[in-house]
Protein backbone atom coordinates (compact mmCIF):
# COMPACT_ATOMS: atom_id res chain seq x y z
CA UNK A 1 0.00 0.00 0.00
CA UNK A 2 0.98 3.69 -0.89
CA UNK A 3 2.70 5.44 2.01
CA UNK A 4 -0.24 7.47 4.30
CA UNK A 5 1.72 10.96 3.93
CA UNK A 6 3.85 10.87 0.50
CA UNK A 7 6.55 13.57 0.14
CA UNK A 8 6.84 15.97 -2.10
CA UNK A 9 8.94 13.88 -3.80
CA UNK A 10 6.62 10.69 -3.78
CA UNK A 11 3.74 12.89 -5.14
CA UNK A 12 6.39 13.69 -7.86
CA UNK A 13 7.18 10.19 -8.30
CA UNK A 14 3.35 8.92 -9.19
CA UNK A 15 2.71 11.87 -10.83
CA UNK A 16 5.36 10.92 -13.50
CA UNK A 17 3.63 7.97 -14.05
CA UNK A 18 0.12 8.60 -13.51
CA UNK A 19 0.35 12.01 -15.14
CA UNK A 20 2.89 13.36 -16.53
CA UNK A 21 1.93 16.23 -18.09
CA UNK A 22 1.26 17.73 -14.67
CA UNK A 23 4.52 17.58 -13.19
CA UNK A 24 5.53 20.79 -14.35
CA UNK A 25 2.74 22.82 -13.11
CA UNK A 26 3.40 20.54 -9.89
CA UNK A 27 6.80 21.47 -9.05
CA UNK A 28 6.16 25.27 -9.91
CA UNK A 29 3.30 25.58 -7.45
CA UNK A 30 5.43 24.03 -4.50
CA UNK A 31 7.09 27.30 -3.20
CA UNK A 32 3.73 28.97 -3.15
CA UNK A 33 2.18 26.02 -1.48
CA UNK A 34 4.81 25.62 0.85
CA UNK A 35 3.93 29.58 2.24
CA UNK A 36 0.20 28.66 2.21
CA UNK A 37 0.62 26.14 4.63
CA UNK A 38 3.32 27.85 6.54
CA UNK A 39 1.20 30.83 7.06
CA UNK A 40 -1.61 28.90 8.46
CA UNK A 41 1.15 27.46 11.04
CA UNK A 42 2.22 31.09 11.56
CA UNK A 43 -1.14 31.64 13.06
CA UNK A 44 -0.92 29.09 15.28
CA UNK A 45 2.09 30.10 16.89
CA UNK A 46 0.91 33.05 16.94
CA UNK A 47 -2.67 32.56 18.48
CA UNK A 48 -3.37 29.10 20.14
CA UNK A 49 -2.51 27.97 23.65
CA UNK A 50 0.46 25.63 22.84
CA UNK A 51 2.09 24.41 26.41
CA UNK A 52 5.42 24.54 24.59
CA UNK A 53 5.35 28.50 24.12
CA UNK A 54 6.29 30.45 26.78
CA UNK A 55 5.33 34.48 25.88
CA UNK A 56 4.91 36.10 22.63
CA UNK A 57 6.08 39.79 21.89
CA UNK A 58 4.12 41.68 18.87
CA UNK A 59 6.12 44.68 17.81
CA UNK A 60 5.62 46.89 14.94
CA UNK A 61 7.09 45.24 12.13
CA UNK A 62 6.71 41.66 13.23
CA UNK A 63 6.02 38.87 16.39
CA UNK A 64 8.56 37.34 18.31
CA UNK A 65 7.70 33.87 20.23
CA UNK A 66 9.29 32.56 23.26
CA UNK A 67 9.83 29.01 23.71
CA UNK A 68 9.79 27.45 27.02
CA UNK A 69 13.10 26.04 26.21
CA UNK A 70 14.51 29.40 25.54
CA UNK A 71 14.47 29.90 21.69
CA UNK A 72 12.84 32.45 19.56
CA UNK A 73 10.75 32.25 16.69
CA UNK A 74 10.49 35.84 14.79
CA UNK A 75 8.05 36.00 11.56
CA UNK A 76 5.83 38.59 10.02
CA UNK A 77 2.84 40.18 12.24
CA UNK A 78 0.27 37.83 12.23
CA UNK A 79 -3.27 38.48 11.43
CA UNK A 80 -5.60 35.97 12.22
CA UNK A 81 -8.24 36.79 9.71
CA UNK A 82 -5.78 36.56 7.00
CA UNK A 83 -6.30 34.02 4.16
CA UNK A 84 -3.71 35.33 1.75
CA UNK A 85 -0.12 33.46 1.82
CA UNK A 86 2.19 36.29 3.73
CA UNK A 87 4.69 34.10 5.62
CA UNK A 88 7.92 32.73 3.31
CA UNK A 89 9.67 32.06 5.89
CA UNK A 90 10.06 32.49 9.96
CA UNK A 91 13.37 32.34 11.46
CA UNK A 92 14.39 29.90 14.65
CA UNK A 93 17.10 31.58 17.12
CA UNK A 94 18.36 33.61 13.58
CA UNK A 95 18.28 30.13 11.12
CA UNK A 96 15.34 31.24 8.19
CA UNK A 97 12.86 28.02 7.36
CA UNK A 98 10.91 28.16 4.72
CA UNK A 99 8.90 24.45 5.07
CA UNK A 100 6.19 24.03 7.73
CA UNK A 101 7.14 20.42 8.19
CA UNK A 102 11.00 21.09 8.92
CA UNK A 103 9.67 24.28 11.21
CA UNK A 104 8.25 21.71 13.11
CA UNK A 105 10.66 18.74 13.31
CA UNK A 106 13.38 21.61 14.72
CA UNK A 107 10.91 22.67 17.26
CA UNK A 108 10.87 19.29 18.52
CA UNK A 109 7.27 19.60 19.95
CA UNK A 110 5.46 16.46 21.47
CA UNK A 111 4.14 14.40 18.96
CA UNK A 112 5.63 16.56 16.31
CA UNK A 113 6.88 14.12 14.03
CA UNK A 114 3.75 13.26 12.96
CA UNK A 115 2.57 16.41 12.60
CA UNK A 116 5.71 17.04 10.84
CA UNK A 117 4.31 14.12 7.94
CA UNK A 118 1.27 15.61 7.94
CA UNK A 119 2.43 19.35 6.95
CA UNK A 120 4.47 17.53 4.22
CA UNK A 121 1.66 16.56 3.04
CA UNK A 122 -0.51 18.81 3.33
CA UNK A 123 2.06 21.00 1.29
CA UNK A 124 2.61 18.18 -1.68
CA UNK A 125 -1.23 17.44 -2.13
CA UNK A 126 -2.11 21.43 -2.13
CA UNK A 127 0.69 21.54 -4.94
CA UNK A 128 -0.87 18.84 -6.45
CA UNK A 129 -4.34 20.33 -6.27
CA UNK A 130 -3.16 23.99 -8.00
CA UNK A 131 -1.69 22.27 -10.49
CA UNK A 132 -4.27 20.15 -11.39
CA UNK A 133 -6.38 23.56 -12.47
CA UNK A 134 -6.16 24.44 -15.83
CA UNK A 135 -3.37 26.40 -17.50
CA UNK A 136 -5.63 29.03 -18.44
CA UNK A 137 -7.34 29.78 -15.33
CA UNK A 138 -7.57 33.12 -14.49
CA UNK A 139 -6.42 32.66 -10.77
CA UNK A 140 -3.92 30.56 -12.13
CA UNK A 141 0.39 31.70 -12.31
CA UNK A 142 2.86 29.92 -13.86
CA UNK A 143 5.55 30.96 -11.65
CA UNK A 144 6.56 29.19 -8.22
CA UNK A 145 5.59 32.43 -5.86
CA UNK A 146 1.63 32.10 -7.41
CA UNK A 147 -1.18 32.12 -5.21
CA UNK A 148 -3.67 30.25 -7.05
CA UNK A 149 -5.54 29.96 -3.99
CA UNK A 150 -9.02 29.57 -5.66
CA UNK A 151 -9.66 33.36 -5.56
CA UNK A 152 -10.46 35.23 -8.62
CA UNK A 153 -10.05 39.24 -9.61
CA UNK A 154 -12.90 41.99 -7.66
CA UNK A 155 -16.17 42.43 -8.64
CA UNK A 156 -19.99 40.82 -9.65
CA UNK A 157 -18.86 37.47 -11.63
CA UNK A 158 -15.87 35.54 -11.89
CA UNK A 159 -12.84 37.14 -13.94
CA UNK A 160 -12.88 36.57 -17.65
CA UNK A 161 -16.47 36.90 -18.14
CA UNK A 162 -17.31 33.74 -17.01
CA UNK A 163 -21.30 32.88 -16.24
CA UNK A 164 -22.02 32.02 -12.96
CA UNK A 165 -22.11 28.28 -12.67
CA UNK A 166 -25.23 26.48 -12.94
CA UNK A 167 -24.83 23.24 -11.28
CA UNK A 168 -24.26 23.22 -7.33
CA UNK A 169 -21.22 21.13 -7.68
CA UNK A 170 -19.55 23.73 -10.11
CA UNK A 171 -18.97 25.84 -7.18
CA UNK A 172 -18.03 23.77 -4.50
CA UNK A 173 -15.03 22.65 -6.90
CA UNK A 174 -13.74 26.26 -6.93
CA UNK A 175 -12.46 25.71 -3.61
CA UNK A 176 -8.83 24.53 -4.47
CA UNK A 177 -6.84 25.20 -1.03
CA UNK A 178 -9.38 23.43 1.73
CA UNK A 179 -9.63 24.87 5.16
CA UNK A 180 -8.66 28.34 4.94
CA UNK A 181 -7.18 28.77 7.99
CA UNK A 182 -5.79 24.90 9.11
CA UNK A 183 -2.15 23.80 8.49
CA UNK A 184 -3.45 20.14 7.31
CA UNK A 185 -6.09 22.34 4.77
CA UNK A 186 -4.97 19.67 2.38
CA UNK A 187 -3.54 16.39 3.96
CA UNK A 188 -5.41 13.48 3.02
CA UNK A 189 -3.55 10.55 4.49
CA UNK A 190 -3.93 7.37 3.04
CA UNK A 191 -4.43 8.57 -0.79
CA UNK A 192 -2.56 8.00 -3.56
CA UNK A 193 -2.04 10.86 -6.26
CA UNK A 194 -4.07 8.61 -8.66
CA UNK A 195 -6.99 9.14 -5.92
CA UNK A 196 -6.57 12.92 -5.68
CA UNK A 197 -6.83 13.03 -8.82
CA UNK A 198 -9.81 10.58 -9.24
CA UNK A 199 -11.94 11.73 -6.41
CA UNK A 200 -10.63 15.15 -5.02
CA UNK A 201 -13.43 18.04 -6.07
CA UNK A 202 -10.79 20.34 -7.28
CA UNK A 203 -9.95 17.98 -10.13
CA UNK A 204 -13.16 18.24 -10.84
CA UNK A 205 -13.78 14.36 -11.97
CA UNK A 206 -17.00 11.75 -11.85
CA UNK A 207 -16.82 9.57 -8.96
CA UNK A 208 -19.10 6.02 -9.16
CA UNK A 209 -20.33 5.16 -5.40
CA UNK A 210 -20.61 1.48 -5.50
CA UNK A 211 -24.12 0.63 -3.94
CA UNK A 212 -23.41 -2.12 -1.19
CA UNK A 213 -26.48 -4.62 -0.41
CA UNK A 214 -27.40 -4.76 3.44
CA UNK A 215 -30.15 -6.96 4.65
CA UNK A 216 -32.65 -4.03 5.64
CA UNK A 217 -33.16 -5.83 9.21
CA UNK A 218 -29.58 -5.51 9.68
CA UNK A 219 -29.90 -1.94 9.59
CA UNK A 220 -30.13 1.37 11.47
CA UNK A 221 -32.50 4.08 9.52
CA UNK A 222 -34.02 7.28 9.92
CA UNK A 223 -35.94 8.79 7.03
CA UNK A 224 -37.19 7.16 4.58
CA UNK A 225 -35.03 5.29 2.05
CA UNK A 226 -35.52 5.75 -1.45
CA UNK A 227 -37.08 2.65 -3.27
CA UNK A 228 -34.39 3.36 -5.87
CA UNK A 229 -32.06 2.31 -3.30
CA UNK A 230 -33.73 -0.92 -2.27
CA UNK A 231 -33.37 -4.46 -3.33
CA UNK A 232 -36.11 -6.69 -2.14
CA UNK A 233 -35.50 -7.14 1.81
CA UNK A 234 -32.02 -4.86 1.04
CA UNK A 235 -30.54 -1.58 1.36
CA UNK A 236 -28.25 -0.78 -1.62
CA UNK A 237 -26.32 1.95 0.63
CA UNK A 238 -23.93 4.02 -0.98
CA UNK A 239 -20.19 3.57 -0.37
CA UNK A 240 -17.40 6.18 -1.14
CA UNK A 241 -14.72 4.03 -3.80
CA UNK A 242 -11.98 5.13 -1.38
CA UNK A 243 -13.77 3.12 1.49
CA UNK A 244 -14.56 0.34 -0.63
CA UNK A 245 -10.86 -0.38 -1.81
CA UNK A 246 -9.46 0.35 1.54
CA UNK A 247 -11.71 -0.31 4.73
CA UNK A 248 -14.47 -2.11 3.51
CA UNK A 249 -12.22 -4.05 0.97
CA UNK A 250 -15.63 -5.17 -0.90
CA UNK A 251 -17.44 -3.59 -3.77
CA UNK A 252 -21.16 -3.08 -4.73
CA UNK A 253 -22.31 -4.66 -7.95
CA UNK A 254 -24.24 -1.29 -9.34
CA UNK A 255 -22.89 1.54 -9.05
CA UNK A 256 -24.03 5.44 -9.21
CA UNK A 257 -21.98 8.77 -10.83
CA UNK A 258 -21.79 11.79 -8.72
CA UNK A 259 -20.03 14.69 -8.53
CA UNK A 260 -17.98 15.55 -5.33
CA UNK A 261 -18.26 18.64 -3.28
CA UNK A 262 -15.73 19.98 -1.13
CA UNK A 263 -15.95 17.99 1.73
CA UNK A 264 -14.67 14.99 -0.67
CA UNK A 265 -16.87 12.46 1.00
CA UNK A 266 -20.51 14.31 0.18
CA UNK A 267 -21.53 14.09 -3.56
CA UNK A 268 -24.19 15.45 -5.63
CA UNK A 269 -26.00 12.77 -7.70
CA UNK A 270 -27.14 14.62 -10.67
CA UNK A 271 -30.69 15.31 -10.23
CA UNK A 272 -30.53 14.06 -7.01
CA UNK A 273 -29.75 14.38 -3.44
CA UNK A 274 -25.95 15.23 -1.90
CA UNK A 275 -24.98 11.58 -0.40
CA UNK A 276 -22.81 11.93 2.74
CA UNK A 277 -20.94 8.77 2.77
CA UNK A 278 -18.77 7.19 5.25
CA UNK A 279 -14.67 7.81 4.72
CA UNK A 280 -12.63 6.50 7.03
CA UNK A 281 -9.36 8.59 6.70
CA UNK A 282 -8.24 11.62 8.60
CA UNK A 283 -9.06 15.01 6.26
CA UNK A 284 -7.72 17.84 8.13
CA UNK A 285 -8.89 16.95 12.08
CA UNK A 286 -10.97 14.29 12.20
CA UNK A 287 -11.86 10.79 10.56
CA UNK A 288 -14.71 11.46 8.20
CA UNK A 289 -17.07 7.95 9.29
CA UNK A 290 -20.81 8.79 10.48
CA UNK A 291 -21.67 7.37 13.96
CA UNK A 292 -24.82 5.23 14.65
CA UNK A 293 -26.29 8.21 17.13
CA UNK A 294 -26.54 10.64 13.37
CA UNK A 295 -27.64 8.66 11.89
CA UNK A 296 -30.31 7.68 14.60
CA UNK A 297 -31.05 11.92 15.69
CA UNK A 298 -31.20 12.22 12.08
CA UNK A 299 -34.96 12.49 10.86
CA UNK A 300 -35.48 14.44 13.80
CA UNK A 301 -33.06 16.42 13.90
CA UNK A 302 -34.76 17.33 10.17
CA UNK A 303 -38.05 18.17 10.66
CA UNK A 304 -36.69 20.37 14.37
CA UNK A 305 -34.77 22.08 11.32
CA UNK A 306 -37.98 22.90 9.27
CA UNK A 307 -39.51 24.10 12.06
CA UNK A 308 -36.78 26.34 12.58
CA UNK A 309 -36.71 27.81 9.10
CA UNK A 310 -40.19 28.41 9.11
CA UNK A 311 -39.86 30.84 12.23
CA UNK A 312 -36.84 32.53 10.16
CA UNK A 313 -39.00 35.14 8.55
CA UNK A 314 -37.91 34.03 4.75
CA UNK A 315 -34.08 34.60 5.66
CA UNK A 316 -32.86 31.11 6.06
CA UNK A 317 -33.73 27.52 4.47
CA UNK A 318 -32.64 23.97 6.45
CA UNK A 319 -31.78 21.45 3.72
CA UNK A 320 -34.19 18.32 4.68
CA UNK A 321 -32.09 15.11 5.24
CA UNK A 322 -34.54 12.51 3.49
CA UNK A 323 -33.02 9.39 4.85
CA UNK A 324 -29.99 7.72 6.80
CA UNK A 325 -28.98 4.79 7.40
CA UNK A 326 -25.81 2.31 8.84
CA UNK A 327 -25.24 -1.16 9.04
CA UNK A 328 -24.57 -1.02 12.56
CA UNK A 329 -20.91 0.32 11.30
CA UNK A 330 -19.89 3.85 11.43
CA UNK A 331 -17.44 2.50 8.24
CA UNK A 332 -20.40 1.43 6.24
CA UNK A 333 -22.97 4.74 6.65
CA UNK A 334 -24.48 6.86 4.39
CA UNK A 335 -26.75 10.50 4.40
CA UNK A 336 -29.34 11.44 1.57
CA UNK A 337 -29.73 15.15 1.60
CA UNK A 338 -31.86 17.19 -0.91
CA UNK A 339 -29.58 19.39 -2.85
CA UNK A 340 -29.44 23.17 -1.50
CA UNK A 341 -29.92 24.39 -4.90
CA UNK A 342 -33.73 24.27 -4.38
CA UNK A 343 -33.76 27.04 -2.60
CA UNK A 344 -32.61 29.32 -5.06
CA UNK A 345 -35.35 30.94 -8.29
CA UNK A 346 -33.98 29.50 -10.97
CA UNK A 347 -36.45 31.94 -13.22
CA UNK A 348 -35.06 34.95 -11.18
CA UNK A 349 -31.56 34.27 -11.88
CA UNK A 350 -30.56 33.26 -8.19
CA UNK A 351 -27.95 30.93 -7.19
CA UNK A 352 -26.89 29.00 -4.24
CA UNK A 353 -23.18 29.18 -3.05
CA UNK A 354 -21.63 27.91 -0.52
CA UNK A 355 -20.00 30.45 1.45
CA UNK A 356 -16.14 29.51 1.35
CA UNK A 357 -16.92 29.60 -2.24
CA UNK A 358 -18.00 33.45 -2.46
CA UNK A 359 -13.78 34.19 -2.42
CA UNK A 360 -13.66 33.00 -6.15
CA UNK A 361 -16.21 35.74 -7.54
CA UNK A 362 -15.43 39.61 -7.28
CA UNK A 363 -18.08 39.81 -4.43
CA UNK A 364 -15.93 40.07 -1.37
CA UNK A 365 -13.82 43.11 -2.91
CA UNK A 366 -16.82 45.21 -2.28
CA UNK A 367 -17.26 46.88 1.64
CA UNK A 368 -20.96 47.04 1.17
CA UNK A 369 -21.44 43.95 0.14
CA UNK A 370 -19.36 42.14 2.92
CA UNK A 371 -21.24 44.40 5.25
CA UNK A 372 -24.55 43.31 3.36
CA UNK A 373 -23.35 39.64 3.70
CA UNK A 374 -22.55 39.56 7.27
CA UNK A 375 -25.94 41.56 8.49
CA UNK A 376 -27.54 38.94 6.95
CA UNK A 377 -25.53 36.02 8.22
CA UNK A 378 -25.06 37.61 12.08
CA UNK A 379 -28.86 38.04 12.40
CA UNK A 380 -29.72 34.63 11.28
CA UNK A 381 -27.11 33.44 13.67
CA UNK A 382 -27.96 35.63 16.87
CA UNK A 383 -31.50 35.06 16.30
CA UNK A 384 -31.12 31.04 16.18
CA UNK A 385 -28.57 31.23 19.37
CA UNK A 386 -31.26 33.51 21.24
CA UNK A 387 -33.53 31.05 20.08
CA UNK A 388 -31.79 28.02 21.35
CA UNK A 389 -29.98 26.82 18.33
CA UNK A 390 -26.18 27.00 17.58
CA UNK A 391 -25.00 26.48 13.88
CA UNK A 392 -21.76 25.41 13.38
CA UNK A 393 -21.89 27.62 10.46
CA UNK A 394 -18.59 27.32 8.56
CA UNK A 395 -17.93 28.50 4.63
CA UNK A 396 -18.79 24.69 4.19
CA UNK A 397 -21.88 23.95 5.85
CA UNK A 398 -23.39 27.60 5.04
CA UNK A 399 -24.62 28.77 1.72
CA UNK A 400 -25.79 32.40 0.55
CA UNK A 401 -28.64 32.47 -2.14
CA UNK A 402 -27.50 35.53 -4.31
CA UNK A 403 -29.59 37.41 -6.90
CA UNK A 404 -29.00 37.34 -10.45
CA UNK A 405 -26.46 40.94 -10.19
CA UNK A 406 -25.07 38.56 -6.85
CA UNK A 407 -27.58 40.36 -3.97
CA UNK A 408 -27.35 37.86 -0.58
CA UNK A 409 -30.49 37.31 0.01
CA UNK A 410 -31.15 34.46 1.85
CA UNK A 411 -29.20 32.08 3.37
CA UNK A 412 -29.45 28.30 3.32
CA UNK A 413 -27.54 26.06 6.30
CA UNK A 414 -26.88 21.76 5.46
CA UNK A 415 -25.54 18.96 7.56
CA UNK A 416 -26.88 19.11 10.87
CA UNK A 417 -24.73 16.95 12.51
CA UNK A 418 -22.60 19.28 14.75
CA UNK A 419 -25.38 22.08 16.18
CA UNK A 420 -26.12 22.69 19.57
CA UNK A 421 -29.49 22.61 20.60
CA UNK A 422 -30.50 24.42 24.28
CA UNK A 423 -33.74 23.16 25.66
CA UNK A 424 -33.16 25.80 28.37
CA UNK A 425 -33.68 28.91 25.69
CA UNK A 426 -35.93 26.88 23.25
CA UNK A 427 -38.56 26.70 26.55
CA UNK A 428 -38.29 30.45 27.05
CA UNK A 429 -38.65 31.10 24.02
CA UNK A 430 -42.01 28.54 23.98
CA UNK A 431 -40.61 26.59 20.89
CA UNK A 432 -41.17 22.30 21.43
CA UNK A 433 -38.28 20.86 22.33
CA UNK A 434 -37.53 17.83 20.21
CA UNK A 435 -36.74 14.25 21.22
CA UNK A 436 -32.69 14.97 21.24
CA UNK A 437 -30.23 13.31 23.88
CA UNK A 438 -26.22 13.25 23.58
CA UNK A 439 -24.03 15.82 22.26
CA UNK A 440 -25.94 17.98 20.15
CA UNK A 441 -27.98 19.01 23.88
CA UNK A 442 -26.24 21.69 25.70
CA UNK A 443 -27.59 24.62 27.84
CA UNK A 444 -24.03 25.72 28.23
CA UNK A 445 -23.66 29.96 27.27
CA UNK A 446 -20.05 29.18 26.00
CA UNK A 447 -20.19 26.23 24.12
CA UNK A 448 -23.14 27.66 22.24
CA UNK A 449 -21.86 31.03 21.79
CA UNK A 450 -18.36 29.00 20.99
CA UNK A 451 -20.20 26.88 18.36
CA UNK A 452 -21.67 29.91 16.63
CA UNK A 453 -19.25 32.60 16.94
CA UNK A 454 -15.99 30.31 16.40
CA UNK A 455 -17.72 28.89 13.01
CA UNK A 456 -19.72 32.08 11.82
CA UNK A 457 -17.44 35.06 12.50
CA UNK A 458 -14.09 33.57 13.18
CA UNK A 459 -14.73 31.03 10.20
CA UNK A 460 -17.15 31.82 7.49
CA UNK A 461 -17.28 36.09 7.63
CA UNK A 462 -13.43 35.96 8.79
CA UNK A 463 -12.42 33.91 5.68
CA UNK A 464 -14.48 35.54 3.41
CA UNK A 465 -13.45 39.31 4.64
CA UNK A 466 -10.23 37.86 4.15
CA UNK A 467 -8.28 40.23 6.73
CA UNK A 468 -8.92 41.76 10.25
CA UNK A 469 -9.42 45.39 9.12
CA UNK A 470 -12.16 44.41 6.34
CA UNK A 471 -13.96 41.76 9.01
CA UNK A 472 -14.08 44.73 11.53
CA UNK A 473 -15.72 46.83 9.22
CA UNK A 474 -18.05 44.29 8.19
CA UNK A 475 -19.13 43.02 11.18
CA UNK A 476 -19.41 47.04 12.66
CA UNK A 477 -21.77 47.83 9.87
CA UNK A 478 -23.88 43.93 10.51
CA UNK A 479 -24.51 44.99 14.50
CA UNK A 480 -25.29 48.37 14.00
CA UNK A 481 -29.05 47.91 14.46
CA UNK A 482 -29.10 44.51 16.11
CA UNK A 483 -31.17 44.32 19.68
CA UNK A 484 -28.51 44.17 22.46
CA UNK A 485 -29.23 40.72 23.32
CA UNK A 486 -26.66 38.92 26.39
CA UNK A 487 -25.13 37.27 22.72
CA UNK A 488 -24.49 39.98 20.90
CA UNK A 489 -23.03 41.97 24.30
CA UNK A 490 -20.62 38.84 24.52
CA UNK A 491 -19.90 39.25 20.25
CA UNK A 492 -19.36 42.52 20.99
CA UNK A 493 -16.62 42.64 23.76
CA UNK A 494 -14.99 39.81 24.30
CA UNK A 495 -12.39 38.04 22.77
CA UNK A 496 -13.33 35.66 19.83
CA UNK A 497 -13.42 32.42 20.46
CA UNK A 498 -11.70 29.40 17.11
CA UNK A 499 -11.02 25.93 17.78
CA UNK A 500 -7.50 25.58 18.31
CA UNK A 501 -6.62 23.14 15.30
CA UNK A 502 -2.92 22.96 15.71
CA UNK A 503 -3.18 22.19 19.67
CA UNK A 504 -5.58 19.44 18.80
CA UNK A 505 -3.60 17.65 16.29
CA UNK A 506 -0.74 17.93 18.79
CA UNK A 507 -3.10 16.48 21.13
CA UNK A 508 -4.16 13.08 20.37
CA UNK A 509 -4.93 11.95 23.64
CA UNK A 510 -7.52 14.68 24.58
CA UNK A 511 -10.94 14.07 22.89
CA UNK A 512 -13.07 16.49 21.02
CA UNK A 513 -12.60 20.19 20.61
CA UNK A 514 -10.22 22.53 22.38
CA UNK A 515 -10.37 26.61 21.98
CA UNK A 516 -8.33 29.56 21.61
CA UNK A 517 -9.78 33.53 21.70
CA UNK A 518 -8.62 35.74 19.05
CA UNK A 519 -8.50 39.78 19.08
CA UNK A 520 -12.04 40.95 19.24
CA UNK A 521 -11.80 42.63 15.42
CA UNK A 522 -14.73 45.05 17.02
CA UNK A 523 -12.64 46.08 19.69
Amino acid sequence: MHRPHPTESDVAAELAVVRQDLEPRYAAQLPGARAAVLTRLWRALAHEPLPWIGGRNPGRDGLTVRLRDGRLLEGPVADPYATATYVRAVRLDGVPHDHPARLVTELGMPHGTEFAAELAHSVASLALSRAGQGADDDDQEAGGDSEPDGRREPGGQPSGGDPWPVADWEWEQRVVDGHPYHPNCRSRPGFSVAEQLAYGPEHRPLVELALVPVPAAECLMSGVWPQELRDGGELLLPVHPWQAAHVLKRAGEQAVVAHPLMSLRTLAVPGGPHVKTALSARLTSSVRDISGYSIEVAAVLSEFAESLAARSEGLLHMTRTLGAATANSPDLAAVLRESPQVYADCARGERVVPVAALATTRLTASPGWLADFARLAVTVGLRLLEQGVALEAHGQNLLVVLSADGAPLRLVYRDLADIRVSPARLRRHGIPVPELSGRVVTDDETTLRRKLFGSLVAGALAATAGSAPALRDALAAAVRDLPRTPDLTALLEEELPTKALTLMRLSPGTPGDQWTALPNPLR
